[in-house]
C-alpha cells in the first residue's frame, strides 16, 4: 500500500497586499499566469521564483512586492478568480431565488472558467498537482470554499423537495448535479476529443450551460416524483 502523501504546510498568509498602482496590474497577472503554467507542469516545491519571473517578463523582487513570497503566489494563482472562481453561497441559498436561478449561480462557477481556455486547463492540473503534493491549500478549499457552497445548494434542494432536515438522498442528489459542471474540467481533454465544438468557444459554452441547468432542474424533479411515489406507497406488512 502506498504511503499517503504528507502536506507540506505554506506559511501563513502575508499581510494585506499591496495597493497595486494601475501600471502594475500587468506585471502582476503576468506573474500569475506564468506561474499557473510552471507550477501546474512542476509544482510548488521544484519551481523557483526566479523561473517564474524569466517566464513573466518581470524582476525577480516583483514577486515579494505583489504576493510577499512564492508560497504567496502560489495561494494567489490556487484562488485566482479568472479560472476557480468562487460562488457565494447566498447566491445559491436564497428563499426568494427561483430554482432555476440557485443553480444557474453554482453551475456558472463551471462554465465560466472554460472560456479561458488553456488557463482553465492548467488550472486542473494544478488542482490534480496539489492533491498529489500536498501543501494544504485543497484541503483549505474544501474547507472554506466547497463545504459552504454545497451546504448552501443542500438547503436550497431542501426547501423545494419540501423536506425539513436533508438526508442522504438530498446530499446525492447535490453531488449529482455539481458532477454536471465537474465532468466539464475533469473531462475536457476527452470532450476535446469526441466533440470539441461543444465547448470551441464562448457561445457553445453557454449553450452548454443552458444544458446542464435543464438537466439539474429534471433531475430535482425526479427526486421530487419519487418522493412523492415512495411516500404515497402502501405501507409494508
Amino acid at each position: 500500500m502506498p504511503t499517503p502523501a504528507v502536506p507540506l504546510p505554506l506559511p501563513l498568509a502575508p499581510a494585506a497586499a499591496k495597493h497595486l498602482r494601475s501600471d502594475g496590474q500587468e506585471a502582476r497577472t503576468r506573474l500569475l499566469d506564468a506561474a499557473l503554467v510552471l507550477f501546474a507542469d512542476r509544482g510548488f516545491a521544484k519551481t523557483s521564483t526566479r523561473e517564474i519571473a524569466l517566464a513573466a517578463n518581470v524582476n525577480v523582487a516583483s514577486i515579494s512586492y505583489y504576493f510577499g513570497d512564492k508560497a504567496g503566489l502560489y495561494r494567489a494563482v490556487f484562488t485566482d478568480p479568472r479560472s476557480n472562481p468562487s460562488v457565494e453561497p447566498s447566491s445559491i441559498n436564497h428563499p426568494e431565488q427561483t430554482l432555476a436561478d440557485s443553480l444557474r449561480a453554482m453551475l456558472d462557477t463551471f462554465t465560466e472558467p472554460m472560456k479561458n481556455g488553456v488557463a482553465m486547463q492548467n488550472c486542473m492540473k494544478l488542482h490534480i498537482r496539489e492533491m498529489l503534493e500536498p501543501t494544504g491549500l485543497w484541503q483549505a478549499e474544501i474547507d472554506d470554499r466547497i463545504k459552504p457552497a454545497h451546504n448552501a445548494l443542500v438547503q436550497t434542494l431542501c426547501r423545494h423537495l419540501g423536506v425539513t432536515q436533508p438526508d442522504d438522498d438530498v446530499h446525492r442528489l447535490a453531488f449529482s448535479i455539481v458532477g454536471l459542471g465537474m465532468i466539464l474540467h475533469v473531462g475536457s481533454d476527452v470532450i476535446q476529443a469526441i466533440r470539441p465544438e461543444l465547448i470551441g468557444s464562448p457561445t457553445a459554452i453557454d449553450a452548454y450551460a443552458e444544458h446542464m441547468l435543464g438537466a439539474a432542474l429534471s433531475m430535482v424533479e425526479g427526486e421530487v416524483r419519487r418522493r412523492q411515489a415512495l411516500s404515497s406507497a402502501p405501507a409494508t406488512p
